[in-house]
C-alpha cells in the first residue's frame, strides 16, 4: 500500500504515512477508540467501513507521546494471539 505497516501474527495493527506523512492510523477496539477520540482531538476514526471497525487516524504532530504509546499498545493487544 505504498506505506509501513506494523504486524503481529500477520495482522496489521498499526501504519504510518496515510494519506501523508503527518497521520498515521492505530486499530482499536470500539470501546478504546471512543476514548481516544473523545479525549484527545489528535484521533479520529477512519471514515467509512474501516472506521467503525475501528481503524483510528493519529495526528502524528499533534500527540504527545505518552498517548500515542498508550495508543499502540493497545492496538497491538488487540492483534496479538491470546495466551
Amino acid at each position: 500500500m505504498d506505506h509501513p505497516d506494523f504486524r503481529v501474527s500477520g495482522k496489521v495493527f498499526a501504519t504510518l504515512g496515510y494519506p501523508d506523512e503527518k497521520w498515521g492510523m492505530v486499530k482499536l477496539r470500539q470501546e478504546d477508540q471512543e476514548s481516544f477520540c473523545r479525549d484527545c482531538p489528535a484521533f479520529a476514526p477512519v471514515k467509512g467501513g474501516w472506521g467503525r471497525r475501528g481503524a483510528t487516524q493519529v495526528h502524528l504532530d499533534s500527540v504527545d507521546e505518552p498517548t500515542l504509546r498508550l495508543a499502540i499498545t493497545a492496538a497491538y493487544r488487540n492483534a496479538a494471539p491470546r495466551r
